[in-house]
């Protein structure tokens, strides 16, 4: 099934719809969500992205990050993936909102308005291996040591979204 992402302008009006993919690689500013999951130790909830993905494959990121459908709430597209990826659900709330842009490598470009949720959750996870790969808590110590270690295990987005989440918090 095409995905289609809802193409914005900075104010976030609606220009229209585009095939995901297409979006990417035009670099067109469109709408996405990113989930921020904590624990009760206080460590944040990585995933290991698909070695199936077009782009970015077998790199570790936020819990789930992805696209709100037309029609659809930023809310209710993130509850969508935390199903659809992770198989839960969970209460979540939203922090902030910014636009970004990067290179993803394979001439594909994130140019996203962004939404930024946080939840908690300790329970079972059902994993869509289609989606990804593996998942782990990490402190924020830890992870902060292992992206200047190795960045390159990381995808483009999530440097970027995590800076921008420690300057809120």
């Amino acid at each position: 099934m095409e995905e289609f992402v809802v193409l914005v302008n900075p104010e976030d009006e609606v220009l229209g719809l585009m095939e995901k993919q297409q979006a990417h690689i035009n670099g067109l500013l469109h709408r996405a969500f990113s989930v921020f999951l904590f624990n009760s130790k206080g460590e944040m909830l990585l995933q290991k992205r698909a070695s199936g993905k077009y782009h970015s494959p077998n790199q570790w990121t936020n819990a789930v990050c992805s696209h709100p459908r037309e029609g659809e709430t930023y809310l209710e597209g993130a509850k969508r993936r935390l199903k659809e990826e992770l198989g839960i659900e969970t209460e979540l709330s939203e922090k902030f909102n910014f636009i970004y842009k990067a290179d993803v490598g394979g001439s594909l470009w994130e140019h996203e308005l962004d939404h930024v949720f946080t939840g908690n959750y300790e329970s079972d996870f059902n994993l869509n291996k289609e989606e990804v790969e593996e998942i782990r808590f990490i402190s924020m110590k830890d992870l902060d040591e292992e992206m200047v270690e190795n960045p390159e295990n990381f995808t483009e987005w999530f440097k970027i979204i995590l800076e921008e989440y420690k300057h809120h918090f």
